[in-house]
């Protein structure tokens, strides 16, 4: 059973606005915001957002986390009032905080129901899978504040959907549906808004079935081989793949294929 996970440093001594469950048993942590009904991040909350995930990454315990929300909504977006109490110098760090789900070098998997606006859908984008339902809505609705994402949300987007698509998200402040998020390669998976939880679960049970130093490398290649020369990312690949030959849990895959059994890694 999951329980309530408490942190030594004492910037994380009371968390705001969510809570760290810790399932050893399934090996994931849960990253649960919990300011119901809209999940409305604030901004100390995404200051330990990220001392949480970089704690999580060096978790023993962990091999998969996920970030989920209480109630129908994922989170509408920030404290709006925060925004202009908050000093330049701490606003310049919000892309950095919600950037930590793609530094961590574990897989992260984003469980959307509802609003996932602004803040929610920029930390959603950070997150290595994204799982739906039909009730979701993405949107970055900053402009209707008279500003822009940022935390990371028009960049991120424009690499996955392309310049066309952001512009009409971004500059219109407008939503998209459950359908278009999964057409548009937004969204990982869509399930039915009951099934959200299992589909969860049922994903995070498949990646822990994995390497663990497989899945590191390739998340990490492929975070950084977005943006590179096609010949600059097959080196990159080629020099992956040799140092993974080198790997105990490579060379217990072989065996497990040939000996026709599960396979049983170790992460070394």
């Amino acid at each position: 059973m999951p329980s309530v996970m408490t942190f030594a440093d004492p910037r994380l001594a009371t968390l705001d606005g969510f809570r760290v469950e810790i399932d050893e048993a399934q090996q994931r942590a849960d990253i649960v915001l919990d300011r119901p009904p809209f999940n409305i991040v604030s901004m100390p909350e995404r200051d330990q957002l990220r001392l949480v995930f970089e704690t999580l990454d060096e978790d023993a315990r962990v091999r998969v986390i996920v970030v989920r929300a209480i109630g129908e909504h994922f989170s509408s977006g920030g404290n709006i009032k925060g925004f202009m109490e908050a000093t330049p110098e701490h606003v310049s760090k919000l892309a950095w905080n919600i950037a930590a789900p793609a530094r961590a070098a574990k897989p992260v998997i984003a469980a959307n129901r509802g609003y996932c606006f602004g803040v929610g859908f920029e930390l959603s984008l950070a997150c290595d899978f994204r799982i739906i339902t039909e009730t979701t809505q993405y949107a970055l609705p900053e402009q209707k504040l008279g500003q822009i994402p940022g935390s990371g949300g028009s960049a991120r987007l424009q690499k996955m959907v392309g310049i066309t698509r952001t512009k009409d998200i971004v500059m219109r402040s407008r939503r998209i549906n459950a359908e278009q998020a999964l057409a548009w390669g937004i969204a990982t998976e869509k399930v039915a808004d009951a099934d959200l939880e299992k589909a969860t679960d049922a994903l995070v049970a498949e990646l822990v079935s994995f390497s663990p130093i497989a899945q590191r490398t390739a998340k990490k290649l492929l975070n950084d081989t977005e943006d590179s020369p096609l010949a600059i990312a097959i080196e990159l690949e080629g020099h992956c793949y040799s140092r993974l030959r080198q790997s105990h849990d490579f060379k217990e895959g072989v065996e497990a294929f040939h000996e026709k059994r599960k396979p049983v890694f170790t992460g070394i």
